[in-house]
């Protein structure tokens, strides 16, 4: 089996059972409440090493960020739905936040650096919040931190073949300061819901 072939594959393995732990983990609490976080199997890694470029055009690894928690979504600035609304809703969460949200760094990471430049990237963040931070970088760059976080991203080329989308899972991480999973949330989780289990996180941390 070919290697592109076979990332596909795996990239859809994953969709599905994160798809599924969605269905599962979002169904109505008693009380009409739904469940906010995603529980993943014991043992799951998420997050890993990584090299990408910021929207300043400075270079960046995953440790430049250790110490910090952070809000991490993939997607990309053509995205005409799933993207826009996951951006507005961490931008939300930091305001429900309030003073606690500044102990937070969300970063958006492209799966599409053909198109997204930093340039492109830094006028796309700042139309949400100022306190987003883009990440771009080389296809192989973001092949490889979408796989550390278990990320399906695939090209779809329309018949007219003008301009083309990326059909991608879309998960919010909240990511510890030491660069572990702290949580896991579905594209219906609510900034209030966010705020809610992120302030708890973050209070465990105190």
């Amino acid at each position: 089996m070919k290697a592109p072939l076979r990332l596909v594959l795996s990239g859809v393995l994953v969709l599905l059972v994160l798809a599924g732990a969605v269905l599962w983990l979002t169904r109505p609490e008693p009380g009409g409440v739904a469940a906010s976080a995603i529980a993943l199997p014991a043992g799951t890694r998420i997050g890993g090493p990584f090299t990408l470029i910021d929207d300043q055009n400075r270079p960046v690894t995953d440790e430049t960020y250790r110490g910090h928690w952070l809000l991490v979504y993939f997607g990309y600035t053509f995205c005409p739905d799933v993207c826009p609304t996951a951006l507005q809703t961490i931008a939300d969460t930091l305001d429900t936040l309030g003073e606690t949200g500044a102990r937070i760094t969300p970063i958006f990471i492209t799966v599409d650096p053909a198109r997204d430049t930093p340039a492109v990237m830094a006028r796309y963040v700042r139309q949400f919040d100022s306190r987003i931070i883009g990440l771009t970088g080389s296809e192989p760059q973001i092949a490889e931190v979408a796989k550390a976080y278990r990320v399906y991203y695939a090209k779809e080329t329309p018949k007219d073949g003008i301009a083309y989308t990326m059909d991608h899972s879309s998960f919010i991480y909240l990511m510890d300061p030491e660069g572990r999973l702290a949580a896991l949330f579905g594209p219906q989780a609510t900034a209030t819901e966010l705020a809610a289990a992120i302030g708890q996180k973050l209070g465990q941390d105190k």
